[in-house]
């Protein structure tokens, strides 16, 4: 059992920094860094726009990392710069620094600010993407289908009054039913670490941080990602979402990546050109 959770850990350590940072194209972007959204110094986040007069529509990356560990440094999304969208990724609270809701709490916060703000850095507010691998996949998964959810705005930042909802997401094997997740008792399980007790012990907690329970008629498209090979979110966490966002007829649809695991492959390759198809589709008609 220890062995087995030094390996999800590792693993969950690996996914922070396995998407990479795309560059930004020389003279192509004029970038805000560490804009604040609130007062924890975790509440930062960074944006790229394109030169130009916009309005543009917006991709926002959520970072992985077991809800434990990640950065907005990476971000795999500076290549839609280049397509015409503005890019940012957020920072959000850490399970060792409040437990949850806190990550989805500030993720909603940076996208109020950010929809508040739209004029100011030529954004269109009324086409905001977010786009998430692993915990961040589970967060942005949040922000497509809890955009009406108060209990999960928080208190964070200001602009209480802004919607924090999307108008499309893309999943890159988030986990969803943390309650069916395995290794959810162990003291370090890092869904223990980000409900503050055992998944045993906070079911209510557990059910609220599911996506799945938030799903109503006007949530946002999803596309979703995942690895057949995936040993540490496996492949039925998305394939629950899925069903359960077609059931609600959510535009929704999943790419099985034969013979990928918990890593950037997953995104890679010929994925790239369909996840800009599915932001272009939903994004750029706005």
């Amino acid at each position: 059992m220890r062995l087995a959770l030094r390996s999800l850990l590792s693993l969950l350590a690996v996914s922070t920094t396995a998407f990479g940072q795309a560059k930004v194209p020389e003279g192509l972007a004029v970038s805000e860094k560490n804009l604040t959204y609130g007062d924890h110094e975790r509440q930062k986040l960074d944006l790229f726009v394109p030169k130009g007069d916009g309005p543009f529509p917006l991709v926002i990356w959520v970072h992985g990392g077991g809800w434990s560990a990640g950065s907005k440094d990476g971000n795999p999304l500076m290549l839609m710069l280049a397509k015409g969208y503005a890019v940012a990724s957020t920072n959000y609270r850490l399970s060792q620094h409040a437990v949850f809701p806190a990550q989805i709490n500030d993720c909603k916060a940076a996208v109020r600010y950010l929809r508040a703000n739209a004029k100011t850095y030529k954004l269109n507010a009324d086409a905001f993407g977010v786009a998430g691998a692993s915990a961040g996949g589970h967060l942005v998964a949040l922000l497509g289908t809890a955009g009406s959810v108060k209990e999960l705005e928080g208190k964070v930042g200001a602009y209480y009054e802004v919607s924090s909802k999307v108008q499309a997401v893309v999943d890159v094997f988030g986990p969803t039913d943390l309650i069916k997740l395995a290794g959810a008792t162990d003291a370090e399980s890092p869904i223990t670490k980000l409900l503050g007790g055992k998944v045993s012990e906070k079911k209510e907690l557990a059910t609220q941080a599911n996506p799945i329970t938030h799903i109503e008629k006007d949530c946002a498209p999803f596309l979703i990602l995942h690895g057949d090979m995936d040993k540490l979110v496996l492949l039925s966490q998305s394939e629950l979402i899925l069903a359960a966002l077609q059931k609600a007829k959510i535009p929704a649809e999943l790419i099985v990546v034969k013979g990928a695991g918990h890593d950037g492959k997953v995104m890679g390759g010929e994925n790239t050109a369909k996840v800009t198809a599915f932001f272009d589709k939903y994004l750029m008609k706005k």
